[in-house]
């Protein structure tokens, strides 16, 4: 059983699905396997103006009956090339043992709770640096490496292949063939619910072929 989780690291979206993710982690541990994928954002995603991306924070946070207000600051124009560094700088730390959530969930924080500019180049590297002691030349070498680029290009299109477009997605595969697609969802009620199902419906595969072995071949 396996839960792949697009993303883009400044989204606040997925920022509100962190909780989610750290619990589905931690209640399935040992039964699921857990994978994160960058699914970069097009410019048409971003808002235009610091004003707009306010008016989206004080909706999700408001959806999500959040304490605090999420800040913009980070918002800057969109650089090819450039917009966001972030999530490539997050792709990057993976060639260097930051598999896990530690290097992005950093990232993240400081651009949407602190308002740093993470979405060039600078600014993600001195973050990232901090966060995990990497060297930020060799960090910002591989950020900007192709073959980084060509990674985060293939997450992406692999993203787009499941007719989604929102961001966070979770798509739950098993073992039987089953694949539940989750696009936009931050709540964790209709993720364990599918999980438990899923599991459930492997268990008692397995079970049966236990029982029976394979199908006939005639």
């Amino acid at each position: 059983m396996k839960v792949t989780y697009y993303l883009e690291v400044i989204s606040s979206w997925c920022y509100w699905a962190e909780p989610t993710w750290k619990e589905l982690k931690t209640r399935y541990a040992g039964r699921v396997e857990f994978e994160w994928k960058i699914a970069r954002m097009r410019r048409e995603d971003y808002p235009v103006s610091r004003e707009q991306c306010d008016w989206f924070y004080r909706r999700s946070g408001l959806m999500v009956q959040s304490p605090f207000m999420l800040n913009s600051g980070w918002l800057e124009p969109y650089r090819e090339g450039l917009f966001p560094a972030a999530s490539y700088v997050a792709e990057a730390g993976k060639d260097f043992g930051f598999t896990g959530d530690e290097l992005r969930l950093a990232l993240a924080h400081a651009a949407d709770r602190e308002g740093i500019k993470v979405a060039s180049m600078d600014p993600a590297i001195a973050v990232a640096v901090k966060a995990t002691g990497l060297d930020g030349g060799k960090l910002r070498a591989r950020a900007e490496s192709a073959e980084v680029a060509a990674r985060v290009d293939a997450s992406t299109a692999e993203f787009f292949a499941h007719r989604i477009d929102q961001r966070p997605a979770f798509v739950l595969t098993d073992g039987i063939g089953d694949k539940a697609v989750f696009s936009g969802l931050v709540h964790l009620a209709p993720l364990t619910a599918t999980l438990d199902a899923m599991l459930a419906d492997t268990a008692a595969y397995a079970a049966h072929r236990a029982h029976y072995g394979g199908p006939p071949a005639s």
